[in-house]
């Protein structure tokens, strides 16, 4: 159950020739897809690129009027690898991943791919996750597009641009028979705009014509002596090809200006933020008209050498944007216009940060800094004073660091991981600590306060293979974490089939919440539920005694903290050979409460009798001591100020978030805590017999208040 339902946008994928289509960018690039004739999409959800996954899985009824294959990747590997398809056969495939993560894993298709050539256009859409959003190690996907020689497209965040830049890859795909990435970073991705569409088009060649029709070219197989063939037609056909064609469309845009003297080489997906930085220095207007003269690069690489030289010639300065690092394109570009002779300064990271995120405070400096040694004409006195405050400076902006507290980002609220690691602190209160092997998913909330464990994360589904080097005897054992996405991505070969191989005397937790949680909730091969087009239901603990592990446990409600410590105690404890490993299953809470809520609210509405729970805390009863909050840490789990002038620490409360999990009771009673949390339970619609108990309930409740308040010493 994705976190997201893309039904209702789905129809606008039907609009035809000449017709407006309007939403986000991710919707766009689906509808340029259809409109390119695409043969077969596949993909490994990530952000920013999960919405593209979805909106495909919600859109099977029209992919299939149009003869279109979509596959749900159980890696970014496998998808990659689908685009074989187009080694020796004229279709059209797309593929879709996050980026530089998802690269890595499919780098070795790719590579392949990239070294046999193509017959049919093959694009790979990469999430570019690079900045302040991002979640994984800050690196580019242009070091893998120089490596292997594919071309890497990056357009202006604009639908137009976005679905022109789809629609161009796959012609220049099959122009210069090598594939194309196309990266969109989060801003592309979710911006919202419009295009003018066209027909949706049948593949111009089917999957069911090539299985009919086999063909085998030994050349493309990549198998010496052909790869050594095929290193040379890179350079001496492939590469030549791509720059013609990217030249001839004219792929790559010059933006004419009045102040001819200097110029500005922008990334395409850098473009709004120098064109914000320009009209904030009075140099651009809203709607893009610039006095610098702009050369955007929607394709990052190859560069064009005839462009570069004839934009940069005659001009005393030329600003190269280019987000991240190393410097790829400046020191490109110094190159090119050394070996011509020509003198035009290069300005790039000398004025703009090497590394990091351009904001626009960021892109701001940088101009101004640049056109301040460039061409200082162009400004006015007030926008080149040095001492324009970013918006970071502000002191209304930092007044706000004393009032409002870090919030680094937790798990949600009612999540069934908390348990799991609550139990894991519980264990080592009795056990001592242990090396803990962290793993990419929601479970990596773990690694921060209250819980603070986990000392490393090597990759998705890699927890239990980062503990490998600690196969050694001792009297204590590893513990790893690896999340149920991540099992079936690969770590199911990758760390507990290399467990079981090597007799790791390891513990090995697989959080399972059913779905691919982190993602947006997208089923799984173990999800729970019935997948009209998806196989599922396929439990964990089978996969695992299948690849031959003999000690394997299943606890199917993490939120009984009491049973998973004392299993994660056996697992420490038990001196049988092999791993131990340790299935956790509760479902996730958001999807729990997305499925659920309009179901209640619906039921309530129709005037159903409808009982939900919910956790509080008795004040009178709190000492204050917060121990349920360092063993818990729910968002719903907070404190507040005692109206007992006898407790001067504030005591816990459970706000109106509070889902009723019940995690908070059951650490409370694990942990040999305060007995002052309570269930309630709210009734809606209540029947007849529901009031009657509810004014018996007050009255006794009344009454042993009052006989306790006539027996209360007074002070006076």
């Amino acid at each position: 159950m994705a976190e997201r339902s893309f039904a209702k946008e789905v129809r606008d994928l039907e609009l035809g020739e000449g017709q407006e289509f309007r939403g986000e960018g991710i919707l766009a690039l689906t509808k340029a897809l259809l409109q390119s004739g695409v043969a077969y999409v596949g993909g490994y959800q990530g952000s920013p690129i999960s919405h593209l996954m979805d909106v495909l899985s919600d859109a099977q009824e029209l992919l299939g009027k149009l003869g279109v294959q979509f596959s749900a990747s159980a890696s970014e590997a496998a998808a990659a690898a689908s685009l074989s398809a187009s080694m020796m056969y004229p279709i059209r495939g797309a593929v879709t991943f996050k980026s530089t993560v998802g690269t890595n894993v499919a780098s070795d298709a790719l590579a392949n791919l990239a070294s046999s050539g193509v017959v049919g256009g093959a694009l790979i859409i990469l999430g570019e996750d690079y900045g302040e959003g991002s979640s994984i190690m800050q690196e580019r996907s242009h070091a893998f597009a120089m490596k292997s020689q594919m071309w890497l497209l990056d357009p202006r965040p604009d639908l137009p641009s976005i679905v022109k830049a789809v629609e161009d890859g796959f012609e220049l795909s099959e122009a210069s028979n090598t594939p194309v990435m196309l990266e969109v970073r989060v801003r592309s991705c979710h911006v919202h705009g419009s295009f003018i569409a066209k027909d949706n088009k049948r593949p111009a060649f089917t999957l069911r014509e090539a299985l009919e029709n086999p063909v085998r070219d030994v050349n493309r197989i990549v198998l010496p002596p052909a790869s050594y063939i095929q290193e040379k037609e890179k350079i001496e056909k492939r590469w030549p090809a791509a720059v013609e064609f990217i030249k001839s469309r004219k792929l790559n845009e010059f933006f004419d200006g009045d102040l001819t003297d200097v110029g500005i080489a922008v990334q395409g997906g850098m473009y709004n933020g120098v064109i914000r930085a320009l009209q904030r220095l009075g140099l651009a207007d809203v709607w893009g008209k610039t006095r610098i003269p702009l050369y955007v690069m929607n394709v990052a690489y190859p560069l064009i050498d005839d462009e570069l030289t004839q934009f940069c010639a005659g001009k005393r300065g030329v600003l190269i944007v280019e987000e991240g690092q190393p410097e790829y394109i400046e020191q490109a570009v110094n190159t090119i216009l050394r070996r011509r002779d020509i003198p035009t300064r290069i300005f790039g990271k000398d004025v703009l940060p090497m590394a990091g995120e351009y904001t626009a405070d960021v892109m701001l400096k940088g101009v101004r800094d640049f056109l301040s040694a460039a061409l200082p004409s162009a400004l006015s006195d007030a926008s080149r004073a040095p001492n324009v405050p970013a918006i970071a400076d502000d002191p209304r902006v930092k007044a706000l660091t004393g009032v409002v507290p870090p919030r680094p980002p937790g798990f949600c609220v009612g999540c069934p991981e908390r348990p799991i690691f609550a139990a894991v602190k519980l264990v080592e209160k009795e056990l001592g600590q242990h090396h803990i092997a962290a793993d990419i998913g929601c479970h990596l909330f773990s690694i921060l306060p209250p819980f603070n464990i986990g000392a490393s994360t090597m990759g998705y589904g890699l927890g239990p293979a980062s503990a490998a080097a600690f196969n050694v005897p001792s009297s204590k054992k590893s513990i790893s974490f690896i999340g149920d996405g991540g099992f079936w991505h690969n770590g199911l070969t990758t760390s507990i089939g290399n467990a079981v191989y090597n007799k790791h005397d390891g513990v090995i937790v697989v959080v399972d919440n059913y779905y691919a949680s982190a993602t947006g909730g997208q089923d799984i091969l173990s999800s729970r539920a019935d997948n009209a087009t998806r196989s599922t239901q396929h439990p964990i603990t089978k996969a695992v005694e299948g690849i031959g592990a003999t000690w394997v446990r299943q606890v199917d409600r993490t939120y009984d903290v009491g049973k998973m410590r004392d299993t994660l105690k056996e697992a420490l404890t038990d001196n049988s050979p092999g791993p131990k490993v340790i299935v956790a299953s509760s479902e996730c809470m958001l999807n729990k409460q997305r499925r659920e809520k309009p179901l209640f609210n619906k039921a309530v509405k129709g005037g159903q009798r409808m009982v939900r729970e919910r956790y509080g805390v008795d004040e009178d009863v709190c000492t204050g001591d917060h121990a349920c909050i360092r063993l818990s840490g729910c968002p719903s789990l907070t404190i507040k100020h005692s109206d007992d002038p006898l407790k001067d620490d504030p005591v816990a409360a459970v706000d109106n978030g509070c889902v009723g999990c019940g995690n908070c009771g059951e650490v409370a009673e694990a942990a040999v805590l305060c007995p002052s949390f309570y269930r309630a339970e709210i009734i809606h619609n209540p029947t007849s017999f529901d009031r009657f108990m509810a004014r018996i309930r007050g009255a006794v409740i009344g009454f042993l208040q009052r006989r306790r308040a006539r027996h209360a010493l007074a002070l006076s």
